[in-house]
């Protein structure tokens, strides 16, 4: 292997400890036996100063009380005027930041359910090495029973982020779990299907190990192929054959293998914009909204026409409960350059609906003719409905929103969010025996959704124990 491959396989390993021999059979496949010709100085790498000799590392553990491991907690590290770098911490707890240049930092973790840690002021110097460990409280310690099973029948806010409903219980106020997990989980398939069909040239041996991969993954087997995939970026680190093998380990919620593959895949095609695109549905994945927006911005730069970025860009700030600025600049392009497109609309609208600088009345001028539009355009739009019933709402128009609610949930009956917000708006009209039906049907939906989540998560964590498993023979 080459000092280069060496290196970065041994940082990933550092980082996670737990896919080391994927990072090194990505590293050693793809630096190897390829050129450097691909890159140019539009490469997109946020890793650029890792290896310098004035910066510095910072790593810890955030446990909970009883000083158990939490997964997932969203960790940031923000100097003062500057955008937040945030990660997600590993199967270990471990969270780390590396290339990081010296100076002033303010760390905090967060995680659903937990106390926000308060933020904690550090100082790197060049070269340093600092290990800090936070501790994670819960947020209720009192409550035994799921948070679901206490609930009364109606409460003030659902437990569910869409179209600019705040959860302030979200992890880095990006969402709510629940609609943070769906989204990603639809944001991973929606990117696999990115991918292009594949030259079905049968005396290509890399061409014979992507046809198989596709056949394995067909039968459910999405181990077997990982490996196809891998083998065929491998013999051919094309970049149809790179982005499939980073979309399959994405779509099961492989995500920091995934972002490996995605980062030297667009090291050697700066040029791809879905290779980008997959590359911030993978940090979004990992837990980092901050980055993922970036990419996708990146994205859409590359192509302005190119409607992709925009959707995804979308889709996340939907999920959302804050808005990223950067997110809406882009967005508002998209609308310019696609004025006839309803999503294109929809989404801009969302991203104005969040918008902090704008009070309710501000936010009720401009997104409601957006919202109106895109109806108009696409009458099947249910989730434009379920806004614009939402802006109503807020402007005490109780009657228009129940109407917009109706039409949303016409379109799609599944739309459980709104069928609780029509019972909210019931309850407050005083049609207590709407509000019953409406709030029963949301709990039904909610609850074969749940049901449905609960089962694709254990095929997932299951994927993700055989990568394991997979890894530590490799390792042997």
């Amino acid at each position: 292997m080459g000092s280069g491959a060496f290196i970065l396989a041994s940082a990933f390993k550092t980082r996670t400890g737990k896919y080391v021999a994927i990072a090194a059979l990505i590293w050693v496949a793809l630096l190897s036996p390829m050129t450097v010709e691909g890159q140019s100085a539009h490469k997109l790498d946020i890793d650029q100063h890792a290896e310098a000799a004035d910066s510095a590392t910072l790593q810890g553990t955030v446990r909970d009380s009883d000083h158990h491991p939490i997964v997932g907690a969203v960790v940031s590290l923000q100097a003062k005027g500057a955008q937040s770098l945030t990660v997600p911490t590993d199967q270990a707890g471990v969270y780390r930041f590396s290339g990081i240049h010296p100076g002033a930092y303010a760390l905090q973790a967060v995680k659903t359910g937990y106390k926000k840690t308060p933020p904690e002021t550090l100082v790197l110097a060049d070269g340093e090495s600092k290990t800090i460990d936070l501790t994670l409280a819960l947020a209720n310690p009192s409550v035994t029973k799921s948070p679901a099973s206490l609930k009364p029948e109606f409460f003030d806010e659902p437990n569910f982020t869409v179209a600019g409903v705040t959860d302030t219980t979200s992890p880095g106020g990006h969402g709510s779990s629940v609609t943070l997990q769906r989204s990603q989980h639809d944001l991973a398939k929606e990117t696999a299907a990115l991918s292009k069909p594949s030259a079905n040239d049968h005396t290509d041996p890399a061409a014979q190990h992507h046809l198989l991969a596709e056949n394995l993954e067909q039968q459910g087997k999405p181990l077997g192929a990982v490996r196809e995939y891998q083998r065929a970026a491998e013999l051919n680190p094309s970049e149809s054959n790179i982005f499939d093998w980073g979309s399959e380990l994405l779509l099961h919620r492989a995500a920091e293998p995934a972002i490996e593959v995605f980062n030297r895949g667009n090291h050697l095609f700066p040029q791809s914009v879905r290779m980008l695109t997959g590359l911030g549905v993978s940090w979004y994945a990992a837990g980092s909204f901050d980055q993922a927006i970036r990419y996708l911005c990146a994205a859409s730069d590359l192509d302005p026409a190119d409607p992709q970025p925009y959707l995804f860009m979308g889709k996340m700030q939907a999920a959302a409960s804050t808005e990223s600025p950067a997110a809406t600049d882009k967005l508002q392009r998209f609308a310019k350059l696609q004025p006839e497109n309803a999503l294109a609309n929809y989404y801009l609208a969302i991203s104005i609906s969040k918008r902090s600088s704008y009070d309710d009345a501000e936010k009720f001028a401009q997104a409601k003719p957006l919202l109106e539009k895109a109806i108009r355009l696409d009458p099947q739009l249910a989730p434009a409905y379920l806004q614009l019933g939402i802006l109503y709402s807020r402007q005490k128009n109780l009657s228009n929103a129940i109407s917009a609610y109706q039409q949303a949930i016409a379109v799609d009956p599944q739309l459980e969010q709104a069928h609780y917000r029509l019972a909210q708006a019931y309850r407050q009209t005083g049609e207590d025996s709407k509000a019953r039906d409406e709030m029963a049907l949301y709990k039904k939906i909610s609850n074969e959704k749940s049901a449905e989540a609960a089962r694709q998560q254990h095929e997932l964590q299951r994927f993700v124990y055989e990568l394991k498993d997979q890894t530590a023979v490799q390792q042997k």
